[in-house]
Parts: structure tokens; sequence; C-alpha cells
């Protein structure tokens, strides 16, 4: 799958979606480890597209189409670990018609406008401490990202479905 060089006018097949605000501390972790995604040797760069956003938003479902892989990142105070790394399924859930919506929701709508099973998709999420508007990152999130970011380089690595599940 490395070798895959896409037509200029096709989507590329892994999609890696970053969201969270670089204004909040923490919370800018996803679109931090897109930052580091970004320097990723060429080949890897063909085969994945990286959308970063604040949030994610109903419109999010339709970036879900002719992918075979997705990975979303975003901060968590809620980890066990530095990072979770989770395979979703479509799930509507109380975030299905706010303006801020789950991954599982987003994959919900995808199954539901397209009337097709949403491409395999995972939640990588890093765990952060402070989300306040202008401060930096923690400490800790500092740490996090990090270890994420070579759990993302072996995701990388391999862009196959059974490879990721077998990283779960």
């Amino acid at each position: 799958m490395l070798g895959f060089v896409p037509h200029p006018n096709l989507q590329k097949p892994v999609l890696v979606f970053g969201y969270g605000n670089l204004s909040r501390g923490d919370d800018a972790l996803g679109p931090l480890l897109l930052e580091a995604i970004e320097r990723s040797p060429k080949q890897i760069l063909d085969s994945i597209e990286i959308i970063t956003d604040f949030q994610l938003q109903i419109e999010h479902a339709l970036d879900l189409e002719n992918r075979d892989l997705v990975l979303f990142v975003d901060a968590s105070m809620n980890c066990a670990n530095a990072f979770d790394f989770a395979e979703l399924i479509p799930a509507k859930d109380n975030s299905y018609t706010t303006h801020a919506m789950s991954p599982a929701a987003v994959l919900a709508v995808y199954e539901s406008i397209k009337k097709q099973t949403p491409p395999p998709s995972f939640l990588l999420s890093i765990k952060g401490e402070s989300f306040e508007l202008g401060e930096d990152l923690s400490a800790a999130a500092v740490q996090h990202l990090q270890a994420a970011i070579g759990f993302t380089g072996k995701l990388l690595a391999d862009l196959d479905v059974l490879a990721w599940r077998r990283l779960l």
C-alpha cells in the first residue's frame, strides 16, 4: 500500500483527521500530532490526507468517502495512559444533533447519508490535563504527545486495517 501514488484528482486512501484548538492548552494535541505527521516521508504522505479543524461537524462525514482507513486524533482527559487507541463503530450519541460531534456520530451520519458502512475508523485520544484559553501545553501533555507520535509512526508504517487492529 505504501507504493500507492494517487491520481491528482482522487482522494488519498487514508484520512487522518485531527481536531482541537491551538489556543486552548492541551486541546492542541490533535493538531500538533498532525504537524508531526506532515514531517513523514513522502511515500507515506502520498497515501494519506491530513485534515484539521476545531471540532467535528456533520459535514465531515463527506470526508470519509472513498477511504480505506480513517484515523481521528483528539485530546482527552479520560485516557487511561498517555494515549488510547480504539476502533470506532457508528453511533448516534448526544453529539449527533450539535455542532461539535463525536467521531462515532460522524460515522453514523456517513452511514445514514451514503447508505453504506463507513470505512474502518479509529480514534487516537491523547491525554491532556489543562484546556484553558491562552495556556501552553502542559508538561505532561508534551510527554503524551511524544508517545502518541511514536505510536502513530507504527500506524503509518503499515496502512492496513488488520495491522492497525493488531495494535489495539
